[in-house]
């Protein structure tokens, strides 16, 4: 678990790196940084703008020391997310920024895929599907924000992999759960807060 100095650490920097970018500006140098923040971990950076989604891109799984993965997703999410042209420099102060630092994500193990529901809790698991190819991941708090059941999680987490809404009842199908500690702005560059989220 991270502190909420760390993470307010990490929101911090990735709106310096994404201003930085945006400007055309040399990146921050980063120091300082704590063990924890050099462990490999899976990193995601959203960024909403009015309250609607403006990017989001990660790093899934524990590949890269967290700070790097963390600077990465920073500039892909406000410039590479296929859904949205690249951030400007007139949306910097109208923009939220976003940090969820995952956990590893793990299998569900299940006799029948129609205990996968039972399996799944909104609001703790975030999910990443894969099935022939394709795969989709959704954060923990996408469930809680749309107000959805752990089916519609199933369904819309396959079809952010490209599937049909049912894939989920497909025994070939994988799908793993992860958890996420999310730390995000209550105004454009003020104060951070560590985001709960609640099981329904």
């Amino acid at each position: 678990m991270l502190t909420l100095e760390e993470g307010t650490f990490l929101v911090k920097t990735a709106r310096r790196v994404i201003e930085a970018h945006i400007r055309g500006k040399r990146l921050p140098s980063v120091k300082n940084v704590s063990e924890e923040l050099k462990k490999p971990r899976g990193v995601f950076v959203t960024l909403t703008k009015h309250g609607e989604l403006r990017g989001c891109i990660g790093h899934p799984m524990p590949t890269m020391p967290l700070i790097d993965a963390l600077i990465d997703s920073a500039i892909s999410s406000a410039t590479r997310d296929p859904r949205f042209p690249p951030l400007e420099v007139s949306e910097l102060n109208k923009i939220l920024v976003e940090v969820s630092v995952l956990t590893k994500p793990k299998p569900i193990e299940v006799d029948d895929p129609r205990e996968y529901p039972g399996a799944i809790v909104v609001g703790r698991d975030g999910l990443i599907v894969e099935y022939g190819g394709h795969a989709g991941l959704l954060l923990p708090q996408v469930a809680v924000e749309w107000k959805w059941d752990a089916e519609e999680f199933l369904s819309h987490a396959c079809m952010k992999a490209g599937l049909m809404p049912d894939a989920w009842l497909d025994r070939e199908i994988r799908i793993s759960r992860f958890s996420a500690q999310v730390f995000s702005e209550r105004t454009p560059g003020g104060e951070i807060e560590e985001r709960g989220f609640e099981k329904r």
